[in-house]
């Protein structure tokens, strides 16, 4: 196997015998074999949009299925053959409505009867096999337009599940799946690829921000408590807003409380969701944290997309995946039917009374920021607040993640801290104070809100008059997987500069892509949060 799509890979090079996140070479062998056969439904798809054929059945499993790729979502081999096989059958199906001749390639492939010859097989077409470039820098450009994909792809599902779909979403994901087939691009071609990915990603958040809040409402400023009520309980972790309302909607009056871990935090903000009563507060911190945290919750833990890791023995008979989340010996819930875990709820012990606790806030959306730009602004003006840092992006194991923590900490009183996703569980529960009655700590959301970041700098930058770059703004990003790879994409498709990232470069990123990146964006690795600090505001 080689997989480096993650921040934590093997000795920042790549895994080659297990991967760090939990993934047998055997499962690694699957996905590539699965993106391969995708890359051929995309061809297909390609060339029958041209002839005016779309499937909506290829574009919704093209989506999902890419989501299954993306690091800690399924790890369980015995889900991918039915993948792989129905991409095939769809692609064929897609080839005679459009009435296309045969094909070669990935566009041809045919899949083997068993597990063993799959496996076989998806050994063959991995990222540094001779189905992407031999060039380094171009495969490094095709693999970092791959990655943004298969952000967009998890972006895409989220939004199309609460109804939001644009064909020009599909149509690019199949354009740039196709696209590794394409021996003659050369590396401009790549980089146009790539900034393509990061601008049809930004149409993609919002569509999924359209459908979480024409469905939910906009997230409001709401204190969401981190103890815990007497009686049954009940975990969801992941990101999905409608698993956690079908959740909801099947356990009230049934005396079990819900309570969120992980990215699921922001939900609490939302009105379609907070409204009811059995819906609590919150428990533990960020995914790389579950073994131990779980292991510790008293009732039954519903994982709804990543970031799945190998359960402990001890409580892998009380968790539940969902959607695209797979996990070899536990058990798959279908069709939203919690009935199961409702049952094992109500047969584990919940807490036996009240655990005090403290609260943090959520809900600072681009609805409720913008609701107070003009605090905000006179706030600037008069001098009261100096600087924005959006500090934001994955959480995860390594030490060097306490960079984060500690710039924040350290950020002078006069500065305002923006967050969004589980980054934030590195100081999410600090008091920071407020400057005017405004919070010096607001919590945007999830990494799937990434849009409301975009719009609160975009209108700030329109309220003074100024380029997004001439803010008083710095983004400080923290990267792990994929849709941390799509965001930051999409900020380049804006033109945006000066981005601090960590907590390590992308080892898909060859030093002669990075610095294109330094030479167009000023794109710098972060140092330490002295330094940092010290540059930035002088």
């Amino acid at each position: 196997m080689f997989c480096y799509q993650c921040e934590q890979t093997a000795n920042e090079k790549g895994c080659t015998r297990m991967g760090v996140c939990g993934k047998t070479a055997d499962v690694a062998a699957l996905q590539d074999l699965l993106v391969y056969a995708l890359r051929g439904l995309a061809e297909v798809a390609a060339e029958a949009r041209k002839a005016g054929v779309v499937d909506p059945d290829a574009n919704r499993f093209t989506v999902n299925a890419l989501f299954s790729t993306l690091t800690n979502v399924d790890f369980d081999p015995a889900r991918f053959p039915e993948r792989i096989s129905r991409c095939v059958e769809l692609r064929e199906s897609l080839r005679n409505k459009a009435k296309l001749g045969e094909l070669n390639g990935a566009a041809a492939f045919r899949p083997a009867k068993d597990l063993t010859g799959l496996i076989d097989q998806g050994t063959k077409v991995g990222l540094m096999s001779d189905t992407f470039s031999p060039d380094e820098n171009i495969r490094s450009l095709q693999h970092t337009t791959l990655y943004g994909i298969k952000g967009v792809a998890a972006y895409a599902d989220h939004a199309q599940i609460l109804g939001q779909e644009d064909d020009k979403v599909y149509a690019f994901i199949h354009e740039g799946l196709a696209a590794l087939s394409n021996k003659n691009l050369g590396l401009n071609d790549w980089v146009g690829l790539a900034m393509k990915c990061g601008e049809i990603n930004i149409r993609t958040m919002e569509l999924l921000d359209a459908g979480n809040t024409g469905t939910y409402g906009h997230p409001v400023p709401t204190a969401v408590p981190l103890g815990a009520k007497k009686g049954k309980a009940i975990l969801v972790s992941g990101h999905d807003l409608k698993d956690l309302e079908e959740l909801l909607k099947q356990t009230e009056g049934k005396g079990i409380y819900v309570y969120t871990h992980g990215e699921m935090l922001p939900t609490h903000g939302y009105p379609g969701l907070k409204k009811y009563k059995h819906f609590y507060g919150h428990y533990g911190t960020a995914w790389q944290n579950q073994a131990k945290e779980f292991a510790a919750f008293p009732g039954p833990i519903v994982m709804t997309t990543n970031c799945i890791q190998k359960p402990r023995e001890s409580y892998q008979a009380s968790i539940y995946t969902m959607g695209p989340v797979g996990w070899p010996g536990v058990v798959h819930l279908k069709d939203r039917d919690f009935s199961p875990v409702i049952k094992k709820a109500q047969e584990m012990p919940g807490y036996p009374e009240d655990v005090p606790g403290k609260s943090v806030m959520v809900g600072f959306a681009r609805n409720a920021v913008l609701g107070v730009a003009p605090a905000v602004i006179d706030a600037v003006k008069a001098g009261k607040i100096r600087h924005f840092f959006l500090v934001g992006g994955c959480d995860g194991v390594k030490a060097s993640r306490n960079y984060y923590t500690e710039f924040v900490d350290k950020a002078p009183k006069d500065t305002v801290i923006l967050t969004l996703a589980c980054g934030k569980f590195k100081f999410f529960d600090h008091d920071l104070g407020d400057i005017g009655g405004i919070p010096r700590l607001l919590d945007v959301g999830q990494c799937n809100d990434a849009y409301s970041a975009v719009k609160i700098a975009m209108a700030l930058a329109d309220a003074f008059g100024v380029g997004v770059n001439d803010l008083p703004l710095s983004i400080i990003l923290s990267w792990y997987e994929q849709k941390a790879a799509a965001i930051l994409l999409s900020l380049l498709s804006l033109g945006i500069r000066d981005i601090r990232l960590g907590p390590s470069l992308p080892a898909f990123i060859t030093p002669a892509v990075f610095d294109v990146l330094v030479k167009n964006f000023n794109i710098m690795p972060i140092t330490t949060p002295e330094q940092d600090l010290k540059t930035i505001l002088g």
